[in-house]
């Protein structure tokens, strides 16, 4: 990948104006509204971003407000009329009075546009609340993990059954061995519901003009630069903007993307996975522009421990006509536990002693062929209790600020790094169409060379902001 590449010292001595926000001393975050509000800003509040900055504003003070879509950036300045408002989030980092005043930010833009700015914010001791998936690219989630313990911010991603204590309980008892040794996982969802392969595989024409009140240039960010296209009287109703634009390669991480940091969380965490060796993939509708028609990834991880290895299966959309769910006989052992039939998105782990079957999207219901059950009737007891869904992971986020301790945001970055880089290689797998062998502490593809332009992509000139990173 080509960025800008500066030194240490350049970077050091930038002047703020120009690279001074690229990288900044090394320094342990101080915990932020020890003595008063935290100061948070908003960067995306449309869309889920609208409730994110809701739910943060209810326990600290909004001072910033960034969207690239003027109807939805001027109904969160009514709301909070004292808050500074940006189009593009490059001009928050530039402002340095603003920036000063700001304790912490919360990332709600399309999966492209993630890792810019949280990785602006970690630089600038700012805590950071991101949704999921944390980035677009397997190598700017390695990145903000590496650079969220080096800065000390406290951090936490929006995966929000995390908070739920169903899931926090079935982490305990998958921990605790419930299921003996697990080595199989299968997780499946009902996504995509947005178009993408088969349906659409090519860039709408013919382009048009962009409508007032929307900032191309910043909603298409470190993407290639492509033209506008749809409707030109109102900004958020083309194939881009606002929501279809996970479909789309260059925005969104698609299916995988946007669900396995939910489906598959309650797993990943019990089953202490971190960084697989091998992936592979299975697609159909494979093209460059957008989404496959449908996926079966497979992701094998090491031994952890005393845990043995597991191989993780993701299923997504239609394959010649039926939706792809895991074997047959594994679907009526998971009926058998809850009767009817399949959900359209849940988890099935398969250990020595019997299965789980979670028949949620976020993990928070889980029945055990064990006879025992997690769900929002248990609490956690070993694990800190929330069950706060969504607002709950910013109450949790703002505790860990105010008290100084990263680790009490329980999807903060160190764990939800992990997950999202594991899952986004299955992205990897669908594009390249070969299976490869995975180093994760070298964030490489040992035995696929072609998998590089997929791990990280080339940022567009203007958005080149990494910088030094060594």
């Amino acid at each position: 990948m080509t960025t800008r590449r500066i030194t240490r010292r350049q970077a050091l001595a930038a002047s703020a104006a120009g690279l001074g926000y690229l990288y900044t001393a090394p320094a342990w975050a101080q915990p932020a509204g020890a003595n008063g509000r935290i100061k948070v800003a908003g960067i995306g509040v449309g869309g889920k971003g609208s409730s994110d900055i809701d739910q943060a504003g209810e326990v600290m003070e909004v001072v910033g407000l960034v969207d690239v879509d003027a109807e939805y950036l001027g109904a969160k300045a009514k709301k909070w009329p004292q808050a500074k408002t940006y189009s593009d989030f490059r001009k928050l980092f530039d402002d340095a009075a603003t920036l000063k005043n700001v304790d912490a930010v919360v990332v709600s833009t399309p999966d492209h546009t993630h890792a810019l700015p949280s990785l602006l914010a970690i630089r600038n001791k700012k805590h950071v609340y991101c949704q999921k998936p944390l980035t677009h690219d397997v190598y700017e989630a390695h990145l903000l993990r590496t650079e969220a313990k080096k800065y000390g911010v406290c951090t936490q991603m929006g995966n929000q059954g995390t908070a739920e204590h169903g899931l926090r309980r079935a982490v305990e008892l998958v921990r605790g061995g419930e299921l003996g040794d697990v080595t199989e996982v299968h997780v499946w969802t009902n996504r995509p519901i947005w178009p993408q392969a088969p349906e659409v595989t090519k860039r709408p024409s013919p382009a048009s003009s962009v409508p007032k009140g929307l900032d191309w240039e910043a909603f298409i960010g470190p993407a290639p630069m492509r033209p506008y296209s749809g409707p030109t009287d109102k900004p958020h109703r083309g194939p881009y903007h606002d929501f279809v634009w996970r479909g789309w390669w260059d925005f969104g991480t698609g299916a995988i993307g946007d669900m396995a940091c939910h489906t598959a969380n309650m797993a990943f965490m019990g089953l202490n996975l971190a960084h697989p060796d091998k992936v592979s993939a299975e697609a159909t509708g494979v093209n460059d522009e957008t989404c496959p028609a449908s996926a079966h990834v497979t992701l094998h991880f090491p031994a952890r421990g005393d845990m043995k290895p597991v191989t993780l299966h993701w299923y997504e959309g239609k394959k010649d006509g039926k939706k792809l769910v895991p074997p047959e006989k594994l679907v009526a052992q998971a009926l058998e536990l809850r009767k009817g039939k399949l959900v359209d998105s849940g988890s099935i782990l398969v250990g020595s002693k019997g299965i789980a079957y979670s028949p949620n999207d976020y993990g928070a219901d889980v029945f055990f062929s064990t006879g025992a059950k997690a769900d929002g009737g248990t609490r956690p007891e070993k694990l800190p209790a929330n069950g706060g869904g969504d607002g709950g992971q910013k109450r949790e986020w703002a505790e860990a600020i105010k008290t100084g301790k990263p680790e009490m945001a329980l999807a903060n970055f160190d764990y939800s790094g992990l997950l999202t880089a594991a899952f986004l290689l299955g992205n990897v797998a669908i594009r390249t169409g070969k299976p490869f062998t995975w180093d994760g502490e070298k964030c490489q593809a040992t035995d696929l060379p072609e998998a590089a332009k997929y791990v990280r992509r080339e940022y567009r000139k203007g958005w080149d902001l990494i910088g030094y990173n060594g």
